[in-house]
């Protein structure tokens, strides 16, 4: 069956472009990747994806492109297809992209109006071993997204784009997984939009040394340090200039893609928070509304 397989970037237009790219490079611990059409691309130095993060001046704070990886032409194809005949809108049929890194795409609104992109094919970036206690990001961990209609939107992404649900929070969070991470992305409640995306760390140390080096810069923690029940994996949680909520997260569970049995699990604090020793809580993020950018394609 084809299926997305990975994360591989997400763009955002930003009302302050000069603000969050110093954010990304001089705290956040990510690098820049050459380009010649105006726009900032990001990279993790500890993953060999092309760029993680895109950036772009706009008049307001959007989400532009959330980009997923499928194995092969063939799988773009086919997972264009399904899209098309789920009724969602397609942005523009696989063809070559012209972004840096090159592939081969389609993009389209989710039922929400999010967009997304759909790739294979793109040229592999610059990679190297982090250390221990370096407290940079590796790679994208994870993405979560509000939905108006949460339980639609994970029929979407399982029946459509192949993701299996791993585990549910109550019956209000689905925990989605595209190989054998527990989860690459997440579904809840709410106006359609971004609710964060993640940084996997070098281990505990890596996102508690990555902690202290924001703190010294002047960047608090919204919430966290913890440990969630749903993944079993460590989190920091943070808000950039414009006003995006980030995360580095540690450890997250690996499983078996092929048998894994999804569980439920009842909210409660400590379930949230195994360790409930960090500051601030799921109230202290940003609140959730519409994305400016749903239905509207991104000027590039």
């Amino acid at each position: 069956m084809s299926r997305v397989n990975e994360i591989r970037y997400v763009g955002y237009g930003v009302k302050d472009l000069e603000a969050e790219k110093a954010f990304y490079l001089e705290k956040w611990g990510l690098v820049q990747v050459p380009s010649t059409d105006g726009l900032t691309w990001l990279a993790t130095q500890g993953h060999d994806e092309h760029h993680v993060v895109r950036l772009r001046q706009d008049d307001s704070n959007r989400i532009d492109v959330i980009a997923l990886a499928a194995a092969s032409r063939t799988d773009v194809d086919a997972l264009a297809a399904k899209v098309k005949a789920a009724g969602a809108k397609i942005i523009h049929d696989p063809r070559a992209l012209t972004s840096p890194g090159g592939g081969y795409g389609f993009r389209f609104f989710s039922p929400d109006g999010l967009t997304f992109e759909v790739s294979s094919d793109v040229a592999r970036g610059a990679r190297r071993e982090i250390a221990r206690w370096e407290g940079v990001p590796v790679k994208i961990s994870h993405i979560v997204l509000h939905s108006p209609d949460h339980k639609a939107a994970v029929k979407f992404m399982t029946e459509v784009l192949g993701f299996k649900v791993s585990d549910w929070l109550g019956d209000f969070m689905a925990f989605l997984r595209c190989n054998s991470a527990h989860h690459r992305m997440a579904v809840l409640p709410g106006p359609p939009c971004l609710n964060h995306v993640a940084y996997d760390m070098m281990g505990v140390d890596g996102m508690m040394r990555g902690i202290g080096r924001l703190k010294k810069s002047g960047v608090d923690i919204t919430w966290g340090p913890g440990r969630h029940t749903a993944g079993d994996n460590t989190f920091s949680y943070f808000v950039t200039p414009n006003r995006f909520a980030v995360e580095y997260t540690a450890e997250l569970e690996e499983v078996d893609d092929a048998t894994w049995q999804a569980k439920v699990h009842v909210p409660e604090p400590q379930v949230m928070d195994q360790w409930q020793s960090g500051v601030g809580g799921p109230h202290t993020m940003p609140h959730p509304k519409p994305d400016p950018g749903l239905f509207q394609m991104a000027p590039v």
